[in-house]
């Protein structure tokens, strides 16, 4: 089997080095893989820093993002990828690489469409989480379990796999930056994808400066919710 690994980059010279390193880790454990690197308009030294490490490693690839925005940088490097099982991992190293392993076991073995992390199980390490940021996390996620009737309580984790065939089919993608995050797994329960949910380690970033931020992005994550919603209705009404 295979896996592209997708990792969307803005201004990231001083962490992007440790996350490489710590991907190619797992690169002899899976048949056919590749890093493909969306970079999102950056105004430092990261993609030199890129090139420079993987001018000998043909399995990194790099591509300049065409329409700033997180949103339009996964849905290129989608685009880009070759490989039957795509996982999304951010630049920050806040996710483990081990369980990107346990997301390829999963999807490979149970033949799934996708595969979702939490970092909110008994089961879940989260260690450093702005306790703002975790309030307003909790209240969100528990909000959108209600309204689709999901047992999954991480829809705003970036860190998941899918079945590349299954990511195209979600096409068009309208979100313009992290609530890509929302709209992608609520479009899978909302078409009735095969889908498991197993519990994931998080870590708060230790270089580089988040690009997350609440204010501008509240608005954003509404916008998702209600397209969402409105898509579950009609697909529910096509169904009756």
């Amino acid at each position: 089997m295979s896996l592209s690994i997708i990792i969307p980059v803005h201004n990231e010279s001083s962490q992007i080095l440790t996350t490489l390193k710590s991907l190619i880790k797992i690169k002899g454990k899976v048949n056919k893989f590749e890093i493909i690197i969306i970079d999102d308009f950056s105004t430092d030294n990261t993609k030199n820093v890129i090139k420079k490490f993987s001018s000998k490693k043909k399995f990194i690839k790099i591509f300049n993002n065409k329409k700033k925005g997180l949103g339009s940088a996964i849905s290129l490097g989608i685009l880009k990828s070759i490989n039957k099982y795509v996982a999304i991992f951010m630049a920050d190293m806040s996710d483990d690489p081990k369980d990107l392993l346990n997301y390829y076991s999963e999807i490979n073995k149970k033949n799934l469409d996708a595969v979702f992390g939490t970092r909110f199980s008994n089961k879940s390490l989260v260690v450093d989480y702005p306790i703002f940021k975790l309030v307003l996390n909790r209240i969100f996620n528990y909000s959108v379990s209600l309204l689709f009737l999901s047992s999954y309580n991480d829809f705003t984790n970036a860190f998941k796999i899918y079945k590349k065939d299954t990511l195209v089919s979600l096409f068009p993608i309208v979100s313009e930056n992290f609530n890509i995050f929302l709209e992608l797994p609520l479009k899978i329960i909302s078409r009735k994808y095969k889908y498991t949910i197993i519990p994931i380690k998080w870590r708060n970033r230790k270089k580089g400066v988040s690009k997350f931020r609440i204010r501008e992005l509240g608005s954003m994550y509404v916008f998702t919710l209600i397209y969402c919603l409105l898509e579950k209705f009609l697909l529910n009404k096509k169904r009756v």
